[in-house]
């Protein structure tokens, strides 16, 4: 080989390093939540009453929200907290009442059980509005049906609301079945897919123009929604955008979102798993692992074994105390990717109903029967567990679920804030 053709493969191996590393180093930079970016917000925020619908998530580097506002001098005068509570600490599904927070001295209410929304009573004395959840970016987590009752109130009673954006951790792909609004409920509102692929405000964007909310809400929003702040120019609706993040991210939360869904690897595993919580199954709650393992007493017991027991995040499950047989999906972040494949995986779901004993107490019936039980609540249909019990394969079922799904993603990409992943 010359000289001349060596020193162009130098040259050539050379380019290419250094596109290989400045391609590092762009999807390495640091993903930065709307939260963070206080410069587009706090103006907004100075001399008013803010009511701030926020929990522990609400996160500005190593200071919670609510301490950064008021050390910029912002007047928090109410803090509205969803399911979980303001804290985090609270059960799946546990009420919370009102209270006093003790690290704040500011009045909290809660949001989560009979009262969903701020009532006129709380708004009276507010000016503007914020929300700061860190979602997972799955329908049955219910952050978006407060996101949704919380945009109404707001709308409704005339109160600005500025959304601090998150990077959703699933918001890589878009899959599952869409839901079917005969089945609406506080894990499902809007006709969505499980895994719908959108920031938080990304989705109030899609709220609001698809007109989605209420009649009177709707009338309200006009067509003030911006996400260009500006001290000069009123709206109803603002969202702050996250910095550096696009769909292909794959952003860890620094934060666990609630009491069980305690890493990342719970977070890629729970759109398929959560499922087992409309069964008879254990979805993990009182272990390590929940909803990285699922099982129950009387599956085959050369499975794999856990002991659900009462902890901080389960005070009361299925199964407590009893050895369970199923199945572990833990392992390390990459791991757990490539078992979920970047789509909702329903094998899992499908080979525990094969190999369960009584067919007819799988899934978890109420007394009104299976039209009306927790797991069609999920699904968002009345079509999936038959689907499993009349032994269909996984690819005709998602051959079912293909109609909704193009629908959806063409409504999805008018809001998109952020360049979207490659499908």
């Amino acid at each position: 080989m010359n000289q001349k053709r060596i020193n162009m493969l130098r040259k050539f191996s050379f380019l290419f390093c250094l596109a290989i590393v400045a391609q590092l180093a762009f999807s390495q930079q640091t993903i930065m939540p709307g939260a963070a970016r206080t410069q587009q917000y706090l103006p907004l925020l100075k001399g008013k009453k803010v009511g701030l619908f926020a929990n522990h998530t609400s996160m500005v580097g190593n200071t919670h929200l609510v301490d950064t506002l008021k050390r910029s001098g912002v007047n928090v005068a109410m803090i509205f907290g969803p399911e979980h509570g303001f804290r985090g600490t609270a059960d799946a599904g546990e009420k919370v009442g009102n209270y006093i927070d003790k690290a704040s001295g500011i009045p909290v209410v809660s949001l989560y059980g009979s009262k969903r929304r701020p009532s006129a009573e709380d708004l009276k004395n507010i000016d503007v509005l914020v929300f700061d959840i860190q979602d997972v970016g799955v329908r049955f987590y219910t952050y978006i049906s407060s996101l949704e009752e919380f945009m109404e109130a707001a709308l409704i009673h005339n109160k600005p609301l500025i959304i601090l954006d998150r990077p959703n951790p699933n918001g890589f792909y878009v899959d599952g079945p869409v839901l079917d609004t005969n089945y609406k409920s506080f894990v499902g509102m809007q006709p969505v897919p499980i895994v719908y692929g959108m920031t938080i405000g990304e989705y109030a964007l899609m709220l609001a123009g698809e007109k989605w909310l209420s009649p009177e809400a709707n009338k309200k929003h006009a067509h003030n929604i911006t996400t260009n702040p500006t001290t000069d120019t009123p709206f109803h609706l603002l969202v702050i955008k996250n910095q550096n993040y696009d769909h292909n991210s794959k952003y860890v939360l620094p934060v666990k979102p609630s009491p069980n869904l305690p890493n990342i690897q719970s977070i890629y595993l729970y759109p398929s798993t959560c499922f087992f919580e409309g069964t008879t199954l254990s979805e993990g709650r009182g272990t390590d692992k929940p909803f990285m393992v699922f099982g129950a007493p009387s599956l085959p017991k050369n499975l794999y074994s856990f002991t659900p027991n009462p902890n901080d995040g389960a005070k009361s499950s299925k199964h407590f105390g009893k050895v369970c047989y199923g199945w572990d999906l833990s392992g390390t972040p990459e791991e757990v990717l490539k078992k979920t494949g970047n789509k909702i995986q329903l094998k899992w779901l499908m080979e525990a109903y094969r190999l369960f004993p009584d067919k007819e107490k799988f899934f978890s019936v109420p007394k009104s029967g299976m039209e009306k039980s927790f797991f069609n609540k999920l699904a968002g249909n009345n079509d999936l567990w038959q689907q499993i019990r009349d032994r269909q394969t996984e690819e005709e079922i998602r051959r079912s679920w293909q109609p909704d799904l193009d629908r959806f993603k063409t409504i999805r990409k008018k809001y998109l804030l952020y360049p979207d992943f490659t499908e």
